[in-house]
C-alpha cells in the first residue's frame, strides 16, 4: 500500500419512509409497532390474541402520522421473564437496528411481571430514543415524569405474580399431599407416560438401567461402568454417546427405579427467576411407596445404597454430612479460580515420590475437563508456604499497613452522625411511596376521576422529590463502613496478640485472617483478607515441591 493512502469504507443506508414540509424541513413519520402476550396456550387466549393483534394493526395504519412497523405476539408465555419471549426479543432487536420508535401494549403487566426487567428493558429503549406506551394506565415512557410511575405499576405487576406464583405452588404440595404425581420422562432413562400421565416401563432403556446397577452390585465402579456402556455404544436417553458418572450415579440413587416416588426433592427460591435448590428441609418431602411398575427390586435397591455409603464412608464422605465435609481442611471452601469463579477441591497425586502430594484443583476443571476451565492445580504446601510470606510481610509492617487502612474507613465514617436523620428522611420516602402506589392501584381499577388521580398525584409526587433531594444530601453507607472497621480491629488485634513472625503454617491464623484465596494463575494469587484488603503474591516455585522465589 502507497504511503498516505487511506482506505475508504463505504457503508450503504437503506431509505426510510420520509417526507419534506413546504420549507424543505425533514419529516419521518413515527414508526410504531404493538406487542401482545397471552399466558396460556387456550383456545380461549388464542382468540383473544388473534383480537389484540387485529385491533392493534388497524389502530398504527389508521394513524396518518404514524408509520406500521408490526405486531409482535407471545402465546403461552409466562411475563416473569424475558429469555423465552421470542416475539419481544426480536422487538426490541428491531429497536436496536434503529426500526422501531414506538411501542405499544396493553398494560404494563402484559410487557413484563419482574419490575427489575421492566425497567431495564424500558430504561434501555429510552436510551435509544423508543418509546413504550401502556394503554391501560397512560403511561408514555419518554414522559418527563413516567419512571416513577412506571416503577409504581412495575411494583404492582411484580405482586400479582407473587401471587400466583404462590397459589401454584399450594396447589402443587396439595398434589404432592394426595399422592398425585407428574414426573417428566424426556429425560428419565427406563420409562414412558401414558395417556393417564401414569409411568410406563421401557423395556429397551430398562435394560440399560438393570444392566447399570448389575455391574454396580457385581463391584464395578462408576468409572467401569461409563467405559463399558461407551465400548457397546449404548447411548444415554438424551442420545449422547458419552455417559457422565453423575448421570450413572443419578440412576442408583433414584428411588422411582424401585416403584417408590419422593416428592419435592427441590423447591422454587425465586419466583421470578424460577430458580430452584435441593430440598435439605426448608419444605416437607412426600414419599409414595408402590407409586408405578418398578425395573429394580427394592432388595437391589437398597444394596446399592449400602455400597455407595460404604463408600462415601471410606472417604469421609458422607452425603448426609457432606457440608461438614467440604470444611474438614482450613483451604476447603476458600480457594476460588480466577478464570470460571468455582471453588477448588482437594485432591490426592500419586507422585513419582513415595510421597503422594495433597492439591487443590478447580471444580470445572474436574468436572467438565480442560475446554471448560484450564487453570491448574495449585499444590497444597506452596499455598501455606506463599501465605507464610504473606503473613510476615504484613506483619512486619501492621502498623502503618492498619493505620492507613483505618483512616480512610473513618474518614467515611465522619457522616455518621447523620444516621437519625436518614432514617426519618427514608421512613418519609417510604411513605409517600406507598400512598402513591395506593392511589396509581385505584387508577388502574376505575375508582378516581382522572382530575382527582391528577391532583392527588403531582401533590404525593412533589413532595416525594423534596424528601429525596433531601434524602441525597444526607448520603453515606454507614452499616458497611462500620463492618469494615469492626473487621479491622479484630484483624489488628490477633495481630498484636502474636509475638512474632511465623516459619511454617498456622491454621489458626489463616482462619483468623483470610476470606478467600483468588488463584489467578498457579504462581500468581490474591489473598482477601476479611477486613476488605487485597494482597497479590506472585512467585516462582523452584523445583520440587517446597521451594519458592
Amino acid at each position: 500500500m502507497k504511503e498516505g493512502f487511506i482506505l475508504k469504507k463505504i457503508i450503504s443506508i437503506a431509505a426510510r419512509n420520509v417526507s419534506f414540509s413546504d420549507n424543505g424541513q425533514f419529516l419521518r413519520k413515527t414508526r410504531v409497532c404493538a406487542y401482545c402476550r397471552v399466558s396460556t396456550g387456550s383456545l380461549k387466549q388464542s382468540e383473544s390474541l388473534k383480537t389484540q393483534v387485529s385491533y392493534y394493526g388497524r389502530y398504527i395504519k389508521n394513524k396518518a402520522e404514524w408509520e406500521y412497523a408490526g405486531v409482535f405476539a407471545d402465546e403461552g408465555i409466562s411475563g416473569t421473564g424475558m429469555l423465552k419471549r421470542t416475539e419481544f426479543n426480536k422487538m426490541i432487536r428491531a429497536c436496536e437496528l434503529g426500526k422501531i420508535d414506538l411501542i405499544m401494549t396493553k398494560s404494563i403487566s402484559r410487557f413484563a411481571r419482574n419490575s427489575a426487567d421492566c425497567l431495564d428493558v424500558v430504561r434501555h429503549l429510552k436510551n435509544i430514543g423508543v418509546g413504550v406506551y401502556f394503554e391501560r394506565e397512560n403511561i408514555n415512557t419518554l414522559g418527563a415524569d413516567s419512571e416513577l410511575v412506571l416503577s409504581i405499576l412495575s411494583s404492582i405487576a411484580q405482586d400479582e405474580s407473587r401471587n400466583i406464583s404462590e397459589n401454584v405452588k399450594w396447589g402443587v404440595q396439595k398434589r404432592f399431599r394426595e399422592g398425585k404425581v407428574y414426573i417428566a420422562t424426556k429425560r428419565f432413562l427406563g420409562y414412558d407416560l401414558n395417556n393417564e400421565k401414569q409411568l410406563t416401563v421401557n423395556s429397551n432403556e430398562a435394560q440399560i438401567v438393570k444392566r447399570i446397577y448389575s455391574e454396580y452390585l457385581n463391584g464395578r465402579s462408576l468409572k467401569e461402568i461409563k467405559s463399558g456402556l461407551e465400548k457397546d455404544n449404548i447411548k444415554t436417553v438424551t442420545g449422547n454417546r458419552v455417559w457422565n458418572k453423575s448421570t450413572i450415579e443419578y440412576i442408583l440413587q433414584n428411588e422411582k427405579y424401585c416403584g417408590d416416588a419422593v416428592l419435592q426433592k427441590t423447591i422454587t427460591v425465586d419466583y421470578l427467576t424460577g430458580k430452584r435448590k435441593k430440598n435439605k428441609g426448608e419444605a416437607p418431602k412426600y414419599e409414595v411407596k408402590a407409586h408405578h411398575e418398578s425395573i429394580i427390586s427394592k432388595e437391589d435397591f437398597l444394596k446399592a445404597q449400602n455400597i455407595r455409603k460404604r463408600k462415601a464412608l471410606k472417604y469421609g464422605n458422607l452425603p448426609e454430612d457432606r457440608d461438614k465435609y467440604q470444611n474438614r481442611y482450613v483451604f476447603s471452601g476458600k480457594i476460588i479460580c480466577g478464570n470460571c469463579g468455582a471453588s477448588f477441591n482437594r485432591r490426592t497425586w500419586n507422585s513419582k515420590t513415595k510421597v503422594k502430594q495433597i492439591v487443590w484443583q478447580c471444580r470445572t476443571y474436574i468436572n467438565e475437563g480442560k475446554s471448560s476451565c484450564s487453570m491448574k492445580a495449585v499444590d497444597d504446601i506452596t499455598l501455606k508456604a506463599v501465605f507464610v510470606r504473606v503473613f510476615n510481610r504484613i506483619y512486619e509492617a501492621k502498623e502503618d499497613f492498619f493505620k492507613r487502612f483505618a483512616n480512610n474507613i473513618e474518614k467515611a465514617l465522619k457522616q455518621s452522625e447523620k444516621c437519625e436523620d436518614v432514617l426519618k428522611v427514608d421512613r418519609e420516602i417510604e411513605n409517600i411511596s406507598g400512598k402513591i402506589k395506593e392511589l396509581v392501584r385505584k387508577q388502574i381499577k376505575g375508582e378516581l376521576e382522572e382530575s382527582t388521580f391528577d391532583r392527588k398525584y403531582n401533590d404525593l409526587k412533589d413532595t416525594l422529590q423534596e424528601f429525596k433531594n433531601r434524602r441525597n444530601l444526607l448520603s453515606y453507607d454507614d452499616e458497611k463502613y462500620k463492618e469494615l472497621l469492626e473487621r479491622n480491629k479484630k484483624i489488628k488485634k490477633f495481630l498484636e496478640g502474636r509475638e512474632g513472625t511465623v516459619t511454617e503454617f498456622d491454621d489458626d491464623i489463616f482462619e483468623n485472617l483470610i476470606e478467600n484465596i483468588v488463584v489467578i494463575t498457579p504462581t500468581h494469587l490474591e489473598f482477601h483478607f476479611k477486613n476488605g484488603m487485597v494482597v497479590e503474591e506472585e512467585f516462582i516455585k523452584k523445583r520440587g515441591i517446597k521451594g519458592l522465589q
